[in-house]
């Protein structure tokens, strides 16, 4: 039973994807979990048939598709029971790069990035103590003729292990009266500094995502691997952010999908007191209230892509694509766990595996706190909360 036949957009790029992610079956990513180890075979695959580099225009190698295609190439990833976030970053950090980076840093890491010699994976913002107050950060990048020092840390940088480059966001400078012009983008290759001045401690978590720590210690730099203007890197973010934002979502809607047909596959086939299980409303009603929040939150997400592939503003509808979706998949994990009863906790079932994954879009890459205050502010127009 295909419940999701309705959409047929991007067609050739699902089935494209959903040819690959069948060599990657739930067992291949419930071994990983177990060892915390990252999917290497898969990401190289992601990226050797071009699907990583979707968004990079074809002179530097890339397919040059729209953000909407590679918000279905995720989505179709997490509805196969992967996890995007093996190599999502790739696609999201590619805005603040192809919009303000020069052409010197473009056409010297592109090319590299989209065959995979080189892979961009780590987005250094978030610090132990500014949590989501991104103009509070301290990691501080001073410049010195010609060159930036670097010095400070970074936490929850997903993927820095894995990473030969890392998009770092760092102070410039310390203006009371214009904190958002404090801050500025840097693309730096870590290879020639990694165990020396950059240091990379990695996080174990309840979920596989290659969290870590980086610390950065007298760290110097070119001055040209700043991108844009310097005291503009969080303007350059918030473009970025939308992105992510949007991308994130899409990939809860693959996982609300993944829990939905999992759940209605299980309670069809599960008797208990000689009946199906799926014939009780208490099973039913949770899995429809599910799909009614699924069905929601693709549109937005869908509507969100199309403004910002149009280069419009589209703050509004990435929020509450990211809201409306990490609640949709939320809702059918618990939908999912509640059918399958206590063999949701079986490892081999792998929802449980799916409902930690899932839990995490309620707290990043953004809360769903953050969003209704968001909301709130810049929407509704209510005073501001901080």
């Amino acid at each position: 039973m295909n419940l999701f036949n309705y959409n047929n957009e991007w067609l050739e790029v699902r089935e494209g994807i959903r040819k690959m992610c069948r060599k990657y079956p739930e067992s291949y990513w419930r071994e990983l979990d177990k060892d915390r180890k990252y999917p290497a075979k898969f990401v190289k695959e992601i990226t050797d048939t071009g699907y990583l580099s979707v968004l990079i225009p074809k002179k530097y190698g890339g397919a040059n598709l729209p953000l909407r295609a590679a918000s279905i190439i995720l989505e179709e990833i997490h509805r196969s029971g992967g996890n995007g976030a093996a190599c999502h970053a790739q696609m999201y950090i590619m805005g603040s790069l192809l919009k303000y980076g020069s052409e010197k840093l473009k056409s010297n890491f592109l090319p590299k990035i989209s065959k995979g010699t080189l892979r961009l994976q780590a987005f250094g913002v978030t610090e132990p103590t500014s949590g989501t107050d991104t103009l509070s950060i301290k990691t501080t990048a001073i410049k010195k003729n010609n060159k930036f020092l670097i010095n400070g840390q970074k936490v929850w940088t997903s993927r820095a292990e894995h990473s030969d480059l890392i998009l770092l966001l760092a102070r410039t400078s310390n203006n009371l009266e214009k904190p958002r012009n404090n801050l500025s983008l840097f693309l730096i290759d870590m290879r020639p500094y990694l165990n020396k001045q950059i240091k990379i401690r990695p996080i174990r978590t309840m979920i596989n995502h290659s969290s870590t720590e980086v610390f950065f210690d007298n760290l110097e730099v070119e001055a040209d691997c700043l991108i844009g203007e310097t005291g503009k890197g969080f303007n350059y973010i918030l473009d970025g952010m939308n992105a992510e934002r949007i991308l994130i979502a899409a990939e809860c809607v693959g996982d609300s999908k993944y829990f939905i047909d999992r759940a209605i596959q299980y309670a069809n086939e599960r008797k208990v007191f000689g009946r199906p299980i799926g014939k009780n409303q208490a099973i039913q009603f949770p899995i429809s209230n599910a799909y009614a929040k699924l069905r929601a939150a693709e549109l937005m997400v869908a509507e969100a892509c199309k403004l910002y592939d149009s280069e419009k503003k589209c703050g509004e509808e990435a929020n509450l694509s990211k809201l409306l979706a990490a609640e949709a998949s939320w809702s059918a994990a618990e939908a999912a766990m509640q059918t399958f009863g206590g063999f949701a906790f079986s490892e081999e079932y792998d929802v449980e595996r799916k409902f930690r994954e899932t839990r995490l879009y309620q707290i990043a890459p953004v809360s769903t706190n953050m969003i209704l205050t968001y909301i709130s502010h810049k929407v509704l127009g209510m005073p501001r909360s901080y």
